[in-house]
């Protein structure tokens, strides 16, 4: 579970817990599976696999979009107008069935319990998802008002793997970023968490490309979580 020796970094003062989203706290790979499946057909295109979709997924809407055009798009730069549109439907669709198969990773309901209840910590989320996405889901889920804080890069200047977005999360919770966990499945997470002075923790159950699982300790994490039940017993033993 450990990736590095930083355990003077560790002060047991550990005040909340942040999440990244996707591929970290809820698994959000099922719908996008099926509604890149969806525009696929409409746009006549052999649909990637699965697995491809799932290692996109933390990457954003416009890497996905570029997954399901192929050859087509892979090269055009992210402000090409036909990009954009297609980018605007893929969002579009997905708003507007965002949380059929979408949930919290197995047993994470009830580590969002230990947290609140018995530890008696808040715990929010920090995401490069656009906020009206974000919120929209938490609410879907039953998440929205037991999420302390939200921050979206609508609320920033400058988005993961800038700190920005979690300096701001510690000043609305009220706590020391030296008081934080941050989990997150995306090498820009544990960045950010890193320059904010935080414990980093990698989700490597998330939505992680093959080629990057070599040497994941490479990334600077604290801690390596390899499955949800991991993440449990982290939660568990550190807060």
């Amino acid at each position: 579970m450990y990736a590095k020796d930083k355990k003077d970094k560790y002060t047991n003062n550990i005040q909340a817990i942040l999440f990244d989203l996707d591929g970290t706290l809820i698994d959000t790979a099922p719908d996008f599976i099926r509604i890149i499946n969806k525009m696929c057909t409409k746009y006549q295109h052999t649909s990637p696999s699965e697995i491809a979709i799932r290692e996109q997924v933390s990457a954003g809407s416009f890497a996905m979009v570029k997954l399901m055009f192929g050859d087509r798009l892979a090269d055009m730069a992210n402000d090409n107008p036909q990009l954009l549109a297609y980018r605007q439907e893929f969002l579009d669709t997905y708003e507007a069935d965002i949380c059929v198969d979408s949930q919290l990773f197995a047993g994470f309901d009830d580590m969002l319990h230990l947290i609140e209840e018995q530890c008696k910590k808040p715990w929010g989320i920090v995401t490069n998802k656009p906020r009206y996405l974000a919120e929209l889901l938490l609410e879907k889920l039953d998440l929205t008002h037991r999420c302390a804080v939200l921050i979206c890069p609508d609320d920033v200047t400058n988005t993961k793997p800038d700190p920005e977005p979690l300096f701001l999360a510690c000043q609305q919770l009220g706590v020391e970023p030296s008081q934080c966990i941050y989990v997150g499945d995306h090498v820009r997470d544990i960045e950010a968490g890193n320059r904010a002075g935080m414990i980093t923790v990698l989700a490597s159950y998330g939505y992680i490309p093959p080629e990057d699982k070599d040497d994941l300790s490479v990334w600077g994490a604290d801690f390596i979580v390899n499955n949800p039940k991991q993440m449990q017993n982290f939660v568990a033993n550190k807060l």
